[in-house]
């Protein structure tokens, strides 16, 4: 149940993002509705088809793809508010990886998968939806070049199965991932943690 409603909190926190994203492409409705769904629900349908897990969320709950969307042109008018009030839709964003990086990591564990598959599943679950977004936007995929993201996706997974490893219950599994993930994304944002990055000069690749 707490997974289900963090869940719906991510879904809609990431759609109205994405609808940003949009906007700032000056897309009509259409559009910006298939780019807050892709942000929110696109992570989740990468990680069903390539895990052959069916039928895929949205499909089964078709009332995620009815928030993503509703979350998506709500935004058309309130983007002001989001704008102003972004610190709150980075925390909620934030809630949203980490549920989303569990879930995934439950999809792969119900089918049996090696505890690595288990954290690429939780890795594309959390991140693809943004890089879907970006894709679609013509823009550089944020998720890759700033604060922590990806990684903290991959870290939440690792600690989740940890703790299922030394048999700590689920829901305690559950909570302590849940509040150590937000810490290390929230501590990232706050003091600009990133991985060390790739800078190359020359475009050409023999100089």
């Amino acid at each position: 149940m707490l997974l289900s409603i963090l869940y719906v909190i991510g879904i809609t926190a990431e759609a109205m993002t994405g609808a940003l994203s949009a906007g700032r492409k000056e897309m009509d409705w259409f559009g910006v509705m298939l780019v807050a769904s892709a942000t929110a629900i696109g992570g989740g349908t990468v990680r069903d088809i390539l895990l052959g897990h069916y039928p895929l969320t949205w499909v089964a709950n078709p009332e995620y793809l009815a928030i993503t969307c509703l979350a998506g042109l709500l935004t058309t008018g309130l983007a002001h508010w989001v704008i102003k009030f972004k610190g709150v839709f980075i925390r909620l964003d934030t809630i949203g990886l980490i549920a989303f990086s569990i879930i995934g990591t439950k999809v792969a564990l119900n089918l049996g998968l090696h505890p690595s598959i288990c954290m690429v599943s939780a890795l594309v679950t959390g991140v693809f939806g943004g890089l879907l977004r970006d894709l679609i936007c013509r823009q550089t995929p944020l998720v890759l070049h700033k604060e922590l993201y990806a990684s903290v996706a991959f870290a939440a997974s690792g600690l989740y199965l940890v703790l299922l490893a030394f048999e700590i219950s689920e829901p305690v599994a559950t909570i302590v991932t849940l509040v150590s993930g937000y810490l290390l994304r929230m501590s990232a944002v706050r003091f600009g943690w990133h991985l060390p990055s790739f800078h190359l000069e020359s475009d050409d690749p023999l100089h």
